[in-house]
């Protein structure tokens, strides 16, 4: 069965920057073994990245949650390091994104890209942002295609929102695994 991981937003901001938790720190080694297990299986694994740009506090978002984070080629944009070492030597899809839901994934998805999965599984942060707005972009492009989020794998803004979250993905058809 060809299976696709995609691992959202896990950057340094989200884990131990600007916009970082205890819990999404406590995520990392579950991640780390959850991508070891997909390579084992030499199963397909995609990266998002959540990107801004200097000029983040003039945008809408910004405008909402106005503490800058991942602007691009900063340190806290980048992969964790737990991660980059992970994934050196490989060639894994990055889809830097600018909004909550990847909109070039779904380009890909719509162009089918990625016809030939079975099953995809969802991980990173933030639970009750981005995980749950590309969960859902996901099962609206490919709503065939059984999907699933592990929620050991993810953790949200506070640990509330975090199972509001997953609740609300959950009654969308994506199943949780716990």
């Amino acid at each position: 069965m060809n299976k696709l991981l995609i691992v959202v937003d896990m950057q340094n901001d989200f884990i131990d920057g600007s916009l970082g938790t205890k819990e999404a720190a406590a995520i990392l080694p579950n991640v780390v073994a959850k991508i070891r297990e997909y390579q084992k299986n030499k199963d397909d694994i995609l990266f998002t990245m959540d990107t801004h740009f200097d000029h983040y506090l003039d945008t809408q978002e910004g405008k909402h949650l106005p503490v800058p984070h991942c602007i691009k080629k900063t340190k806290g944009w980048e992969l964790h390091p737990a991660l980059q070492e992970l994934i050196a030597g490989y060639d894994y899809p990055v889809y830097e994104k600018y909004t909550f839901g990847s909109s070039d994934l779904a380009l890909a998805f719509s162009r089918g890209d990625y016809s030939h999965i079975r099953e995809i599984e969802l991980i990173g942060l933030c639970t009750d942002i981005c995980v749950i707005s590309n969960a859902l972009l996901t099962k609206a492009f490919l709503p065939e295609v059984p999907v699933t989020v592990d929620a050991s794998c993810c953790a949200g803004v506070t640990p509330e929102s975090h199972e509001n979250a997953l609740k609300a993905i959950e009654i969308c058809q994506i199943q949780i695994r716990r």
